[in-house]
């Protein structure tokens, strides 16, 4: 059985891709342990590194999972098909989980619809002060509204975000797996239908590195993902026609609930 516990009560996973980043990796599963709700399963999920990850792993008691094909959306969609909790997290191994990130979650998307994620900002460690307010006001500032914009929802945001398992039940065989040049958190937000509900919590913040912002050569590696990621989604279905197809869909589901209210009031 999975989803619930042996008392009924939601069971949650949290899923970490990782790469050759044993340090961070260890901080973060450090922070995992503290949780006020503590998780259910932690998967971390080893794309072939070569330093001591393993090891990490062992020391901290959680599954560790190899994945051969290389790249993040290979490895965290992985981590989704092996999870087994009702909601799953996903964290990068930089991130930092304040202490109440999984009991915060989980009241969340408890109190919310089957088919329904929630996200949050970021908080800048490391690196200069600009660079860390760059990273929160413009980085992923930019990030939500822009992409938002295009979507017309929220994005979720790879280092802090959580779904419920039947969102990945309907979207995990159609997300991007193969390609390495692909933002996953951007794909798995692309692929999102109308009926699936994106929550942001502007108070659901969580600490995350400043090292993708501290160099050109990262920074301009992270833009030109993001361009083959758009590429690769306007391709399977154009922004546009996205947009109005789900616009319809939210009007006639919408139209469906004020339906069956008014049956059942009659």
């Amino acid at each position: 059985m999975t989803g619930e516990s042996a008392s009924g009560a939601s069971m949650v996973s949290v899923v970490i891709p990782t790469r050759n980043d044993a340090a961070m990796l260890a901080a973060c599963l450090d922070l995992l342990s503290r949780q006020t709700r503590p998780a259910d399963e932690i998967i971390v999920v080893d794309n072939a590194s070569s330093d001591n990850t393993a090891a990490v792993c062992s020391a901290a008691g959680v599954r560790r999972i190899l994945v051969d094909v290389p790249g993040i959306p290979a490895t965290t969609a992985a981590g989704f098909d092996a999870a087994t909790g009702d909601i799953t997290a996903r964290l990068d191994t930089d991130s930092r989980p304040p202490a109440d990130w999984l009991e915060r979650v989980e009241a969340i998307l408890g109190a919310a619809g089957p088919l329904s994620l929630v996200t949050g900002p970021g908080e800048f460690y490391g690196g200069r002060r600009w660079i860390r307010w760059a990273g929160r006001h413009v980085f992923l500032g930019g990030y939500f509204k822009v992409v938002g914009f295009v979507l017309g929802h929220a994005p979720v945001y790879g280092s802090n975000f959580a779904l419920r398992r039947a969102v990945w039940q309907a979207i995990g065989g159609s997300v991007v797996r193969n390609n390495a040049e692909v933002h996953d958190d951007l794909d798995i937000s692309y692929h999102l239908r109308p009926e699936m509900a994106v929550i942001y919590d502007p108070a659901l913040v969580m600490g995350v590195s400043a090292r993708p912002l501290t160099s050109w050569p990262s920074f301009r590696r992270h833009i030109r993902m993001s361009l083959v990621t758009f590429r690769v989604e306007f391709k399977e279905e154009p922004p546009l026609r996205r947009r109005l197809e789900r616009a319809r869909a939210r009007r006639s589901l919408e139209a469906q609930r004020r339906r069956a209210g008014t049956d059942d009031g009659g």
